[in-house]
This record gives structure tokens, C-alpha cells and sequence, in this order.
């Protein structure tokens, strides 16, 4: 099923751009060389043709080619805010997650996952596991994955007790030096602080002095502390 997609994608192949994204990316896998607009445009008409069964078997099938351009193409496919049914979607986005080892295609699966959490915030039970992973992209994911509590600005109660859930996962990745994780968290609390700067003022008093320097500075940056 997937061989005329690739070729879709291979006929806007540019080796040089190619190896530029190698070096830039630093991760051994296949690039064509295809910008992330021409992927959308791409995307886009295939999901127009497709029922979701068939765009599951599609993003499933290019994700397990290992390609960059495919993998995003296949987190493109996903990304939409209704789908319906969409269990096999978020299995599918789930299934991706043990295989993240850099940050552009992790954060292009985790927008895809994080229509799936809004339209059932009840699968924030299936994340809450990636907190405790060894695999450190795994407990990034989290809080990538669940960035859309941090920008609601009329939350519901049911939301505040959310996003308190996943400050608890964040308090707990503090003692963790990895830089990306420590990103991690300094990207949510900072998107949280223009909503709820309460939160974040009260999270940075309990935990900002365990912070790592850079991620306590980009947490606080829009606080007026």
C-alpha cells in the first residue's frame, strides 16, 4: 500500500538538502531531502482520499520504514482534531512512542497525540506509565504530549485537576539532569505561566531551586517575578 506514497514523497528527493538534515537531525536513519511544507501538502490530499482505517494502515506502514520524511508523513496523516473512531489511531500514536530518538519527529507524533488526549482526556491514564519510562523520550513525551493543559484559559475543574496531574509528573522529572527533560520542563511551566501564573509561581517556589538554571530562567520568562 505504501510504494506509490514513497514515491510521491521521492519525487521531491534533493540529496543535498538531504544530507544537511542528516547533520542537522544527528540521528542514522534514511532522508530524502523533502521540506516539512511539501510533506504537508502531501499529507493533506492523502487524507482527503483515505477513511481512517486506511490512513491507520498508511502511517502505520511509513513509519516502519524508518524514512524521516515518511515518519513525519505518518504523524501528519494523524494530526487532526476529529477523527472518529479513533482508538486505533491512538494505539497507533502510542506504538510510535517507544521508537522517539529525536525531538522533531517525536514532537510532530505528540501534536498528532494530543488531539487524541483532547477529544478523550481519560488516555492521560495511558501516559502516565511513559512518566516512569527508562527510555528518556518516552518521559518527555509526557509532558509534550499533554502542552494543550497549559494553554486553556476558561479551564473546567475537571482541566485544573489535569494540569495539576501533570505538574506532579513535572515535579518529578525535576531531580532528572537530562537536558531535554529539563526543556521538557521548562516548556511547559512557561506556556502554563501566560494562562496560570499562579501555578507556575507556586511550582518554581517548591522546585525552581532544583531546576536546572536554563530551565528555571525559560520557566519564569513571562512571570513578573
Amino acid at each position: 500500500m505504501i510504494a506509490p506514497y514513497l514515491a510521491q514523497i521521492q519525487a521531491h528527493a534533493d540529496p543535498e538538502r538531504a544530507r544537511g538534515m542528516a547533520a542537522y537531525h544527528k540521528v542514522d536513519r534514511p532522508y530524502v531531502g523533502v521540506s516539512n511544507p511539501v510533506i504537508d501538502t502531501l499529507t493533506r490530499g492523502w487524507r482527503q482520499t483515505l477513511d481512517v482505517p486506511q490512513r491507520v494502515e498508511l502511517a502505520d506502514g511509513l513509519w516502519h520504514t524508518n524514512i524521516y520524511e515518511a515518519r513525519l508523513a505518518a504523524t501528519k496523516l494523524l494530526t487532526q482534531a476529529r477523527i472518529r473512531p479513533d482508538d486505533a489511531v491512538w494505539a497507533l500514536i502510542q506504538s510510535w512512542v517507544p521508537d522517539f530518538d529525536s525531538w522533531a519527529l517525536a514532537d510532530h507524533a505528540c501534536m498528532a497525540g494530543q488531539k487524541r488526549l483532547l477529544a478523550n482526556p481519560a488516555r492521560l491514564d495511558d501516559v502516565e506509565p511513559w512518566t516512569r519510562s527508562e527510555h528518556m523520550w518516552s518521559r518527555r513525551a509526557a509532558l509534550v504530549i499533554t502542552l494543550p493543559w497549559t494553554k486553556q484559559n476558561h479551564p473546567k475543574p475537571e482541566d485544573l485537576a489535569r494540569r495539576d496531574r501533570i505538574l506532579g509528573w513535572a515535579a518529578g522529572y525535576v531531580p532528572d539532569r537530562d537536558w531535554f527533560i529539563q526543556k521538557a520542563i521548562a516548556w511547559w511551566l512557561r506556556d502554563l505561566s501566560k494562562h496560570d501564573p499562579a501555578r507556575v509561581t507556586g511550582f518554581l517556589d517548591a522546585h525552581g531551586a532544583d531546576m536546572k538554571p536554563f530551565a528555571r530562567k525559560e520557566a519564569g520568562k513571562y512571570l513578573d517575578r
